[in-house]
């Protein structure tokens, strides 16, 4: 399958360190956009970490209600671990999705739950951060979606300062 679009929303993220880490992994699984509810970011995102400038890529956009952000024809689908969720590695991808993730000392509100399309969750012993859950997600959808397997996308996406090839192998037997 190819996916199409995919977007990010997030329920008031306290740390902005993590959400600078959800903007680089919006970055490289080419997610279109991130919004946010709530004050939390807004007050401390000056002394984030967003290394790669994500930001200034990304559309990312502070909303009071994820519901009006949901892109045109996207599926939303919470990120959250309660019951009656599909396990992620069971879950099929949208084409277009809108993931819905909760804040990092908290839950996504029921409210939100009762309009999402779908509820997954990651199967781990206790919860995730919040970065790593997005990264985790984003990967899945990567992985089990077509993708270039090619080298151009080492290349590509690879930092200047590596520029290793793994040797072919030229001994006979």
């Amino acid at each position: 399958m190819v996916y199409t679009q995919s977007a990010i929303g997030l329920v008031n993220p306290k740390n902005p360190v993590n959400v600078a880490s959800v903007l680089r992994a919006a970055g490289c699984y080419q997610a279109s956009a991130v919004f946010y509810t709530g004050e939390r970011y807004e007050r401390a995102k000056e002394f984030y970490a967003d290394t790669k400038a994500m930001h200034k890529v990304i559309n990312t956009s502070a909303v009071t209600d994820l519901q009006q952000a949901v892109p045109d024809g996207a599926k939303t689908v919470v990120i959250e671990l309660v019951e009656g969720a599909i396990p992620l590695p069971d879950f099929v991808h949208p084409d277009n999705a809108f993931y819905v993730f909760g804040p990092e000392d908290g839950s996504v509100p029921a409210s939100v739950l009762a309009w999402a399309d779908e509820v997954v969750y990651i199967p781990t012993k206790g919860c995730m951060n919040l970065a790593a859950t997005v990264n985790v997600v984003l990967y899945d959808r990567l992985a089990k979606g077509d993708f270039d397997r090619s080298d151009d996308v080492i290349r590509a996406s690879r930092d200047t300062n590596n520029q290793h090839r793994i040797p072919k192998n030229n001994s006979s037997s």
